[in-house]
């Protein structure tokens, strides 16, 4: 049996959306074993005159549960 948990996260580049979604994924990577999917919710953006100043996006993550697990280590 494979439970899954999820996890909302915001990701954020002074690039793109998808320097922001790539960046999210590995910081998140460091801290989060089994991650396995990712479901973008929201993208959203700042504005500084006439440009895009800085990129947001929500992120749902998948992440499989370690039904092995031993909480007594």
């Amino acid at each position: 049996m494979d439970i899954k948990k999820h996890l909302i996260i915001t990701g954020n580049s002074t690039v793109s959306w998808k320097d922001a979604i790539v960046k999210a994924i590995s910081e998140a990577s460091k801290t989060i074993d089994y991650l396995s999917e990712v479901k973008i919710l929201d993208q959203r953006a700042t504005i500084d005159g006439d440009k895009i100043s800085e990129y947001f996006v929500d992120l749902d993550l998948s992440f499989s549960i370690d039904l092995n697990r031993n909480d007594n280590q």
